[in-house]
């Protein structure tokens, strides 16, 4: 059954800063060694800004079953995942290249879906994932408070 899409939940890979990351890699991380049924991110933000697709979506405003990503227990059928390579031990790692796609990522997101909320994996879990604030990252890019959870 297919559920309101309300959120946007950033993530980091949790590895070295300047190692890029391969859709390949994660399926190895989520599916192999966690035996996880589906990855756990929607899309990858790579070192030079350029985002792979890993789980196909459509653009509408719903989460339909074969959507759903494993990137925040309890939140999956309503939200969207997506990670930048990098950000290992609670350290930012994005390189400039990333921060913009980022940025042009959320306002896009806003645009196709007024009422989403945004915010990083470590508000709701006790991770340190993404390795940045995003609360006053959004508010330094100019995203609303009504867009930010």
């Amino acid at each position: 059954m297919a559920r309101k899409l309300q959120l946007l939940v950033i993530h980091c890979t949790d590895t070295p800063a300047g190692r890029e990351v391969t859709k390949a890699d994660i399926q190895k991380w989520h599916l192999v060694e966690r035996g996880w049924r589906e990855l756990g991110y929607s899309d990858l933000i790579h070192l030079d800004g350029s985002i792979e697709n890993l789980v196909p979506f459509d653009q509408d405003d719903t989460v339909d079953n074969w959507e759903i990503t494993n990137g925040a227990r309890g939140y999956n059928t309503i939200a969207r995942h997506l990670a930048y390579a990098g950000g290992i031990n609670g350290i930012d790692t994005r390189t400039s290249a990333q921060k913009y796609a980022l940025e042009i990522y959320v306002k896009y997101m806003i645009l196709r879906h007024p009422d989403i909320k945004i915010c990083g994996h470590c508000k709701l879990s006790f991770k340190h994932c993404p390795s940045f604030n995003v609360t006053m990252w959004l508010l330094s890019i100019g995203i609303p408070h009504h867009n930010i959870k």
